[in-house]
């Protein structure tokens, strides 16, 4: 949905804006292209190979760091207050298709699941060292699986003859625990539970709303796309109430404390035509909102 996340950015040519998930850059080209000589925009990417898409012009910064660091960072660049914010939540196609990355069912690899390779912490460390109960809650909580127990158990015990070292072991480990004809959709609720575990997703998006509240210019936007139920929810309590719980709190007079003003009512999702092209448009919610 590249126009539709470019459309609720309403972008000014001179305007100053920030790519929180630079990934391969696609979002950021179609921003470059509608700002003017005064125009600047600042990418953020905790990945490392996403250094090496960097767009070559005076008006672009990458910064290589996870945009939970957001503000910091922007000071260390001069940059106080933007006129707009674009984060594309979830794994990019370059990290999906690096089997050694681990990201993918579909390819035999380490399991690993960092987006930062600086940090220690792996899907491996998590798999064989968390206990049934932990791990049983990572599944329920982050993958909501509704066999999280059992696929906990199984777990358990396949680690207990050797390690699980692999995406493909991970997938044994688990096989009989899935029901027949949703094996692919439990494997990645499966993965995606220790992915978001293993980055620390839903800390790093809570700090990106309260930040982007400090950041952003009155009248200037944020646009948020996320992939799952867990994001999408904190996304919309936070853009509608101010908070994560989504519990609307009111001044003496009654008026809602509420930084932001919903642009989108309801999610935006992808037509029946992109999500042919691409599958994975499928489950991506659009919000966006604005700065009173």
């Amino acid at each position: 949905m590249l126009n539709e996340c470019i459309e609720g950015l309403n972008l000014r040519p001179d305007g100053t804006y920030v790519d929180a998930t630079y990934g391969g850059g696609g979002h950021s080209r179609a921003i470059m292209s509608r700002l003017g000589v005064g125009g600047r925009l600042l990418a953020f990417d905790q990945d490392a190979d996403a250094a090496a898409n960097a767009i070559d012009d005076p008006r672009f910064t990458f910064v290589h760091e996870n945009f939970r660091h957001m503000k910091a960072f922007l000071r260390l660049n001069g940059v106080r207050k933007v006129d707009g914010i674009l984060a594309d939540l979830g794994v990019s196609s370059h990290q999906l298709d690096v089997a050694e990355r681990g990201f993918s069912t579909r390819y035999e690899g380490a399991l690993d699941l960092r987006m930062d390779q600086r940090q220690e912490l792996t899907a491996r460390d998590i798999v064989n060292s968390a206990d049934e109960k932990e791990l049983c809650r990572l599944f329920r909580l982050y993958g909501e699986l509704p066999n999280a127990y059992q696929m906990a158990k199984a777990v358990v015990a396949a680690r207990a003859n050797r390690a699980i070292e692999t995406t493909t072991d991970l997938c044994e480990a688990v096989r009989r625990q899935l029901p027949r004809g949703l094996e692919n959709k439990y494997l990645a609720m499966l993965f995606q539970a220790l992915r978001v575990e293993v980055n620390g997703e839903l800390d790093a998006l809570q700090a990106l709303l309260k930040q982007a509240v400090e950041l952003l210019q009155p009248g200037g936007r944020i646009v948020v796309m996320s992939y799952h139920s867990l994001e999408d929810r904190l996304v919309k309590n936070f853009f509608k109430t101010g908070n994560f719980e989504g519990v609307l709190e009111k001044d003496f007079y009654g008026n809602p404390l509420v930084p932001l003003k919903m642009v989108t009512r309801k999610a935006v999702t992808a037509s029946d035509d992109e999500v042919e092209r691409n599958s994975r448009a499928r489950s991506a919610k659009l919000r966006v909102a604005e700065m009173k």
